[in-house]
Formats: C-alpha cells, structure tokens, sequence
C-alpha cells in the first residue's frame, strides 16, 4: 500500500510538473486542470478499489460473464458512438466523462479466464477447452485491434498466456501459442521492413511508421521518386521526433536531475506538452530527477510486483492464484513497454504507465487490479 501511495504522489507531481508550463492548461479552471481532475481519478480509484475489498473474490467472479460482455458490447460500440482522438478511435464521451472501453477489457478478461481456468488439471488437457479459452482472449483482441490500438490488443496475449501457464496447461499447447505469437510478429516484420507495397498486408499507416522509426529504416521505396523521397524524409523527422526528444530528456537527467520543474524539454515544448504527461511521463521524470528517480520509480514497481507474487503463492485456491497472477502479469506488461519505449528499447505504443501516467480510465483501472490482489490476499483464509 505505501508502494501504490507513492507512486500516486509521484504521478500527481510529474502530472502537475508536465502541464504547469503549458500556456493552455494554465488557462483552464482550477477544476479542469490536469493534475486537478488525476487527483480526482486517484480518490475515485481508493474508493472503488476499497469498495472491491468489501466482497470476497469468489463472488465478485460469479459476475466475470456479466463484465466481459459488457466490456465486449462497448468495444463492439466503438466504431458507432466512439469519439476519435490523435487519429484513433478509441473512447466513448458521456459528456460529463470519457472512458476507454478498453482498459476495462483487461479487466474483465483477468477474471473471466481466472474463472475459467479453475477447473480440474484433467479438462486442462482437452483440446475444446483450450481453444475456447484461446477464443475468449481473441475476441476482445480483434475488437480493440479494430480501434486501432495494437499496443492494448497485444496486453492480453501474454496476460492469458501467464495464466494458462500457471493453471497447468500442458506445455505443448502453450509451445505452440509461442510459436504462433512469433510467427505472426515475424509476419508482420517481414512485411514493413522487406515486403514491396502491392505484397504488403493492411497495417494502419502510424502502426507501420512506428515500426520503421523503431527499427530506424527509411520510410521512402527504393523506387521512390526524388519529391516523394523529400516528402517521406520530412514524415519521418517528424515520426521520429517524440522518440527521440523523450531519450534525450532521459539522458540529460543525469544522475540526479535537474530538479523537480525545472526539466527544459518538457517546460520549453521540446518533449511534445500533448504526451509530456501521459505517455512520456517517465522521461519527464528521469529528467528531472535523474537516475536516482527513475531507479526509485522502477524500485516501488518492484515492490508491487514481489507483493503481488506473495500473494499468489500464499492463495489457497486455484482461483486466488490466478487472479493474482493475472494483475501482476498485466501492470508487468504495461511498465515493461511503457519504460521501454521512453528509451528506445520497444516501439511507440498508446500503453500508460500504470498509476504514474494522465488519464482518468488508466488510472481507476489500476487501482481496480490493485484492489483485486488484495482482495485475495484479505479472503484467502476463508478458502
């Protein structure tokens, strides 16, 4: 609990440190200021997550159906009543709030296949219960890779595998699950980097760039003509820019940082001020405090982790073990590539940084897999 509370304060601050710069934030009323409203989304995550706390998990799976097909039903939504942002469409607006159906997705998939999955090691074997189960992953996969959102669609591949893994699927299923992942991967790669454009599969244009930028291939053909190669160089800057203006804002932090507010990429605009705080909040971060901030960051991620495996091996019942094992494989996944896209070591992805990045769905979806691991741990005892 004084893990999350620190990286809630942590978050709060950065939030406010990213924003406090930008001439348009500042304009807006107190209520609408961004640290204002993530401070807003921290108090109404304790309360939900608290609220979690109060039932014990073998009743809160009983509804596991109920919130998948819910969340199933509003992704189905999407592409009618969703509202675009930074050319994806991936959020419904309420009006007085926007949520992001596909936050809850994850969610809703860590209880149902913990569910699911707590079953005896004998139907574990059967091939027709496996591939439901493979089902169950792929179809909210498909429907938020059809948002586009890949970096989303991609959490639950390993999140289901985790877990599978864990509840004893036999190894060859779980083999061949790998084998396919990296086959698709290899696929796709194949196919940005070497394939020529009447071969190529249908990628979104952002998701190929992305890929280019982080493997640093020339966007333009072999055969491109001199205009066009002029004009794709001048996309590829472009591209390219958030990346790089976030690994510089890595390195120049120094060992200790220039100081809280005090970091010039993110207060003179050279961090981009629209991702400065979601997204790349870690690089604003370690700028300003350094690697001793980035490490103590990294440190209390740890101890949530740890916390979370301790949890997992004191649970009782197959249930509790899973569920754990779910939330810890899930926020894993997200630090992972969000900490390793801000230095260059995965591509650019929309995947927050749990608890630290802006956004109100992140941030109450977080707090809800938090107060699921510790509901286990609290009823555990009651198995």
């Amino acid at each position: 609990m004084i893990a999350v509370a620190g990286l809630m304060a942590i978050g709060a601050a950065f939030v406010y440190s990213a924003t406090s710069s930008n001439s348009e934030v500042a304009q807006l009323p107190w209520f609408r200021q961004y640290v204002f409203r993530q401070g807003v989304a921290y108090m109404l995550g304790v309360g939900c997550a608290g609220l979690l706390c109060l039932i014990d998990y073998h009743i809160v799976v009983r509804w596991a159906l109920v919130f998948y097909w819910s969340t199933i039903l509003l992704l189905g939504a999407i592409p009618f009543i969703g509202v675009s942002r930074l050319g994806a469409r991936r959020w419904i607006d309420f009006g007085f709030l926007s949520i992001q159906p596909s936050e809850f997705a994850k969610l809703a998939l860590i209880l149902l296949m913990a569910n699911f999955l707590s079953r005896p090691p004998d139907e574990l074997r059967r091939a027709s219960v496996l591939l439901k189960g493979v089902g169950l992953t792929l179809l909210p996969f498909a429907l938020i890779l059809k948002e586009p959102d890949l970096g989303s669609a991609l959490v639950l591949l390993p999140v289901t595998w985790v877990m599978m893994l864990t509840a004893g699927v036999p190894a060859k299923f779980l083999f061949w699950m790998v084998g396919g992942l990296i086959l698709l991967v290899g696929l796709i790669l194949v196919d940005v980097l070497l394939a020529p454009p009447q071969w190529q599969i249908k990628l979104e244009e952002y998701q190929r760039q992305r890929l280019l930028v982080w493997f640093n291939r020339d966007f333009a053909q072999a055969d491109a003509t001199p205009a066009e190669r002029t004009r794709l160089r001048q996309v590829q800057k472009e591209k390219t820019y958030n990346v790089e203006q976030a690994l510089i804002s890595v390195g120049s932090g120094g060992l200790t940082g220039k100081g809280w507010r005090q970091g010039a990429q993110s207060a003179l605009g050279y961090l981009p001020r629209r991702v400065a705080h979601n997204d790349f909040i870690f690089s604003v971060i370690a700028e300003e405090k350094g690697f001793m901030g980035s490490l103590a960051v990294i440190s209390l991620y740890t101890v949530v982790f740890f916390t979370g495996l301790r949890i997992a091996g004191q649970a009782r019942d197959q249930l509790g073990k899973l569920l754990a094992v779910g939330v810890v494989t899930l926020l894993f996944v997200h630090v992972f590539i969000n900490i390793g896209m801000n230095i260059r070591l995965m591509p650019v992805t929309g995947i927050p940084l749990p608890l630290l990045s802006y956004g109100g769905t992140s941030v109450l979806c977080s707090l809800l897999a938090l107060g699921l691991l510790q509901n286990v741990s609290i009823y555990r005892k009651n198995y």
